[in-house]
């Protein structure tokens, strides 16, 4: 584990994402909106955009129709909205991202939560409404889902755009396109090299600042890069604020001050969530956990007067600035 502090000042709380960084000489920057925020992609050849825009639309509308708590008919809200406690068929991804998000909520001991949704709407943050549950009450198998509650409902928001991006890369070379730098709401994967050769850089944005203002400079290979963060979705209260992130251990939002975590994993799914549930954990005990479980994470808090930044199992081996 590795430990720095930076003495600059901050101001007010902002938010944490990623930005592309440099993508400019011989590639072609495309994007749309998607899940409710924008994706975007840098390739080497703009013949490609047509190809990759119709992908990415064929994706994400699969996926909102499988797993979007906005639609009224999607199968996870016809799945909460259901009062039984019976088995409940569904589609093979809806139960697969149904299913990790299980394997995490165990490993975190519960601080990735995909039963949170109600509990995320008493705060004013997205529209599940239902009974308060616990992951244990939730079982999935290849081809359906079963709520020991039937009040129970399944938020799988902090997952699904991780398995949106992986689902992505795969198959963004069946449509000709074998080098990419693809960015989904704050989460980065990458295919091939940058045209000029060298690794694709993807930059980090600090928490406390307008958005382009890079913290670290890393080369992620292969791996997804996600983060969670406070600072962009909160409610104002004053001085302070209530984060979008609740700890569902405590029942109570995350500390609004500006801070993020930044996970490497070699899926953008596994990624997304333990970004989430290491937000959850706090820092310190955050930065404990990844590195009992060899997690290689960016943890960066600001706080009066400059700036705390933990790095661990090996995240720094990717940071080239």
């Amino acid at each position: 584990m590795r430990m720095t502090r930076r003495s600059f000042l901050v101001s007010t709380a902002a938010a944490m994402a990623w930005t592309m960084r440099p993508a400019a000489a011989g590639t072609v920057g495309i994007g749309g909106p998607a899940f409710g925020s924008t994706w975007r992609a840098a390739l080497p050849d703009a013949s490609q955009s047509a190809a990759v825009r119709k992908l990415v639309a064929s994706i994400v509308a699969d996926i909102n129709q499988s797993m979007s708590p906005y639609l009224a008919q999607s199968e996870i809200s016809v799945f909460n909205r259901a009062d039984t406690a019976d088995w409940q068929s569904c589609s093979a991804p809806l139960a697969d991202v149904a299913g990790h998000a299980l394997e995490i909520s165990r490993l975190t001991e519960g601080a990735f939560d995909p039963t949170i949704g109600p509990l995320v709407n008493r705060f004013g943050f997205g529209p599940i409404h239902g009974e308060r549950a616990h992951p244990a009450d939730l079982s999935v198998s290849s081809n359906g889902l079963r709520k020991r509650l039937p009040g129970l409902t399944l938020d799988l928001c902090g997952i699904a755009k991780g398995y949106a991006l992986d689902r992505i890369i795969e198959e963004l070379p069946a449509v000709g396109v074998d080098s990419v730098m693809f960015e989904l709401g704050g989460e980065v994967r990458t295919l091939g090299r940058h045209p000029d050769g060298r690794a694709w850089r993807v930059g980090i944005e600090r928490p406390d600042a307008k958005p382009g203002l890079v913290e670290h400079v890393v080369a992620p290979g292969p791996l997804a890069l996600a983060t969670s963060g406070t600072g962009r979705q909160y409610i104002s209260l004053g001085e302070g604020g209530v984060s979008h992130l609740i700890d569902p251990r405590s029942g109570r939002p995350v500390d609004a001050l500006p801070a993020s975590v930044s996970v490497l994993d070699a899926s953008a799914m596994r990624a997304d969530a333990l970004a989430t549930a290491l937000m959850v954990m706090g820092m310190e005990r955050g930065a404990a956990f990844a590195e009992t479980h060899s997690i290689p994470a960016l943890f960066v808090r600001f706080e009066k007067g400059g700036s705390h930044e933990i790095m661990t199992a090996g995240f720094g081996t990717y940071v080239i600035a």
